[in-house]
């Protein structure tokens, strides 16, 4: 009989939630709980009956847990009272109670308010002045600290144990390719699902494979289009 392949796969959290509309809700709000039950379910279709699941690792942030203030509106915004960290939170704890899933939770960093991109270039441009700006113009900006840096060391630990045979990364991003690159070195089957998001072509010299086994996303057809209209 031949050897099982050990098989760990790498969720980053942030880029699943992002896909996650795009590929799988079909337009309607689904429950921390169906969310949960469409990770396992399709990440799962990844291990095949010639191989075993080491773990699933799930790559994410705790929600931002706090009180600001629109610097335009003056409105207060409690963070921990927000659908979005409701969410999060819940899901959180559903990963926690599903077989073989581990969590590695980094922390989000907050820095301040911003302008949105389009609006400042507006602003930039003299098309529109400051008093032009409403409370709906800014965003308070948010970022990931440590959940690239765990992904990698994982990923490092995992081939340089030999802990397992092939590594599945659910992921979009190239900031994995240093340590992409080191698991080869080390003989991983290093697999990368993008949940059907375009990469970089450069990204296929550092990885043994492509493969996502989400739902492929429909792309509909534009019934005012010029070739519709045609026909």
């Amino acid at each position: 009989m031949s050897k099982l392949i050990n098989t760990a796969i790498l969720i980053d959290g942030g880029f699943f939630l992002k896909r996650y509309p795009r590929v799988i809700k079909n337009g309607r709000e689904h429950s921390p709980e169906e969310v949960a039950d469409n990770l396992i379910k399709y990440t799962n279709k990844h291990i095949q009956k010639d191989c075993f699941l080491y773990r699933i690792l799930y790559y994410d942030s705790k929600p931002l847990d706090k009180r600001v203030h629109n610097p335009i509106s003056k409105k207060s915004i409690v963070f921990n009272k927000t659908p979005e960290f409701k969410f999060r939170n819940d899901f959180f704890e559903q990963l926690k109670k599903r077989r073989k899933v581990a969590l590695r939770l980094g922390i989000l960093k907050s820095t301040d308010w911003q302008i949105r991109p389009w609006k400042l270039k507006q602003l930039l441009n003299g098309e529109i002045t400051i008093k032009d700006i409403d409370e709906n113009d800014v965003f308070y900006q948010m970022s990931q600290k440590r959940v690239d840096m765990k992904i990698g060391l994982d990923i490092a630990s995992l081939a340089l144990k030999s802990t397992v045979d092939r590594i599945i990364l659910i992921s979009g991003d190239s900031d994995f390719v240093p340590a992409a690159k080191m698991a080869r070195r080390e003989g991983i089957d290093f697999i990368l699902d993008p949940m059907w998001n375009n990469i970089d072509p450069n990204l296929f010299e550092h990885i043994d494979g492509l493969y996502s086994t989400f739902p492929k996303p429909v792309i509909k057809k534009n019934p005012k289009s010029k070739e519709d209209k045609a026909t």
